[in-house]
């Protein structure tokens, strides 16, 4: 049990800070309050002229499959020996021991949304986890958060010479393994009870039934302004949900971004347009969408940027003319809520995860350090 003190509390809820306590029982937030009393036995971090804020969240990344080992053994979030592999699950490759953790934790990342990368036109399920850990099942948020589709250069790229070599065939194998999932989904459930009547087992198109059946979203993989209307094409004609991932020229397109309405995850920013699709790449992406209306995530796409520069990401975001308070919303309760866990984390409310972050200023400045960081109401870190 703790109790923050004299905070000045930055909900992610509301523009306006205000001192004030939190206290933590049971992993959880339970109150937020001016002077609140201690309860026995409870410990108290004076955070008197320090900042508290909400864990910080990723929408979009690959830590703990592709972290800081190097070279072929320490990289385990893409398949590269077929183009549609909607079976593979992230929680089978994450690794906890990644040192890429760690380094997220301390800079005050207390959540994740990480899974296969964009080398497949159908790449497996994101899962969401906790930062702190060693066993990726008592991590774990939400272990099936979305299914991961690639549109663009990578899959191109990665299957020029094995059936893959334009933006057509790309989306078409994702039509075709939609198509055969609606299909084999129609025979289960025809057959009933009658396992002679049942299909045979087909692990792909298992997969893809959650998506057609709309719990599981389309994690969609898309730089280039045209790639957002294909991904957004096949969402409509197969009636599912999905977000956008990337979202590179969503500056040039902004207002018909706004009337679709979906989640948008932008970024990585940092770093130069190592690609042909990256070359409108601009700091001012996630904040001419969000003032169009759009809900922004900030993302690092770990290991493209190294995931505990998320925080320096929102205030590059803000530089470049983001307002700041949806620069801090775009890193906490907007990715909680673009990966479905907004009742856990990406708030300051009672009830949820004590998920907190405690810094001597504003997280956005280099110049700013994490005092404390608690992760399901346990300190972990202190500097």
């Amino acid at each position: 049990m703790y109790c923050i003190k004299n905070g000045l509390i930055h909900t992610a809820l509301t523009p306006e800070p205000f001192v004030g306590d939190i206290l933590v029982e049971d992993g959880r937030i339970a109150h937020i309050g001016a002077d609140l009393p201690v309860p026995e036995g409870c410990k108290v971090i004076d955070a008197e002229g320090l900042s508290v804020y909400p864990g910080f969240v990723e929408a979009h990344g690959h830590i703990g499959l592709d972290g800081t080992a190097i070279g072929y053994e320490g990289k385990d979030y893409n398949e590269y020996n077929d183009p549609v592999t909607p079976q593979l699950r992230a929680i089978d490759g994450i690794n906890p021991m990644d040192p890429a953790l760690r380094q997220a934790l301390e800079a005050g990342v207390t959540c994740v949304c990480t899974g296969p990368g964009s080398s497949n036109a159908l790449g497996g399920v994101f899962a969401a986890i906790k930062t702190w850990g060693v066993r990726v099942d008592d991590m774990i948020v939400k272990a099936d958060v979305a299914m991961k589709c690639a549109f663009g250069e990578n899959p191109k790229r990665v299957y020029k010479d094995k059936g893959i070599s334009s933006r057509m065939t790309n989306a078409a194998l994702i039509r075709e393994a939609l198509a055969k999932a609606r299909l084999y989904g129609q025979k289960k459930k025809a057959a009933g009870d009658d396992v002679l009547k049942m299909p045979a087992y087909d692990a792909k198109s298992e997969a893809l039934l959650p998506v057609l059946e709309g719990s599981l979203p389309l994690k969609a993989h898309a730089h280039q302004a045209n790639d957002f209307f294909t991904a957004l094409r096949i969402a409509k004609e197969f009636g599912l949900r999905i977000t956008l991932e990337h979202v590179t020229e969503g500056h040039l397109v902004p207002d018909l971004l706004a009337a679709e309405n979906v989640p948008l995850a932008v970024g990585p920013t940092l770093g130069q347009a190592s690609k042909f699709e990256l070359q409108n790449k601009s700091w001012t992406t996630p904040g001419v969408l969000a003032k169009a209306g759009c809900q922004v995530s900030i993302i690092t796409d770990s290991p493209v940027i190294p995931q505990h520069h998320l925080p320096l990401c929102a205030g590059l975001a803000v530089k470049a003319g983001m307002d700041p308070f949806a620069a801090l919303q775009a890193i906490t309760i907007h990715p909680a809520r673009h990966i479905g866990i907004q009742d856990r984390v990406g708030s300051l409310e009672p009830g949820k995860d004590a998920d907190i972050v405690i810094t001597d200023g504003c997280p956005f400045s280099v110049e700013t350090v994490v005092r404390y960081v608690l992760c399901n109401g346990q300190l972990v870190y202190t500097a």
